[in-house]
This record gives structure tokens, sequence and C-alpha cells, in this order.
């Protein structure tokens, strides 16, 4: 008598594992989602602190007598977006190795850099654009 209520729980388990591990599962995958949007949402705000830093750069460069606008813009993201320690520091240091970048090989405003400042307004607006069209509530 007691094998076959051994074999009853001997099927019954697996099923009963199984059911009990779909939430889990369910759970490690949605996590796995809000992580994704999570990351490709930094990665965004990132790369335009990275062109913040650029145009910051090159529009004074160029002579647009914007004066700290680009910063300004900089510091209002952050205080918008960064309110974890850890993305703070990543956006900064984005907008200081961006700026630096262009310090380091543009010493006069030149054609190509028209272009890369007409290019990064385009591109920053997009960013900006999708980021409010996704994320906004």
């Amino acid at each position: 008598m007691r094998l076959p209520m051994l074999r009853r729980v001997l099927i019954a388990m697996p099923i009963a594992l199984t059911l009990a591990g779909m939430p889990a599962w369910a759970q490690t995958q949605q996590q796995q989602q809000q992580n994704a949007a999570a990351t490709a949402f930094d990665l965004s705000l990132q790369r335009l602190s990275e062109i913040l830093g650029a145009l910051h750069y090159l529009r004074t460069l160029c002579g647009s007598n914007e004066g700290q606008k680009w910063r300004d813009e900089m510091a209002a993201l952050v205080a918008a977006e960064a309110q974890a320690a850890d993305r703070k520091a990543r956006m900064t240091a984005a907008f200081n190795r961006s700026y630096r970048g262009f310090q380091q090989n543009y010493r006069t405003c030149t054609p190509a850099a028209d272009i890369v400042i007409r290019r990064y307004l385009e591109e920053g607006s997009k960013i900006a654009r999708d980021l409010t069209a996704r994320y906004a509530n």
C-alpha cells in the first residue's frame, strides 16, 4: 500500500515544483525587462550627457556667445534624472569626457566642428524626444 502512495507523490512532485516555480520565473522575466529598460534609459542619458559636453565646448569655440547654456542644460538634466549618486557620476563623467575629448582635438572652429555641432544638435534633440515619449508620465 505504501508503494502506490509513493508513486503518486513522485509523479505529483515535479508537477507541483513546476507550478510553484512559474510565478518566480514570470517575476524574473519581468525584472529582466525592467532592468533592460533601465539600462537603455541610462545609456540614453549618458549619450545625451556626452552630446551636451561636446556642445558646451564646440559652441563656445565657434563663437556662439551662449555662455553656460549647455552646462546649465546638463545641470538641469542631472537634477531631474540623477537622484542616485552612481547615475550622477556616470552622467557627469560622460559630459566631462566628451568636453575634454573635443578640447584636445579642436583648437579652432573648423568646418568639421560645425558639422559635429549640427549633427549633435539633431541627435540630442532626437534622444530628448525619444526619452520624453517613452518614459514621460
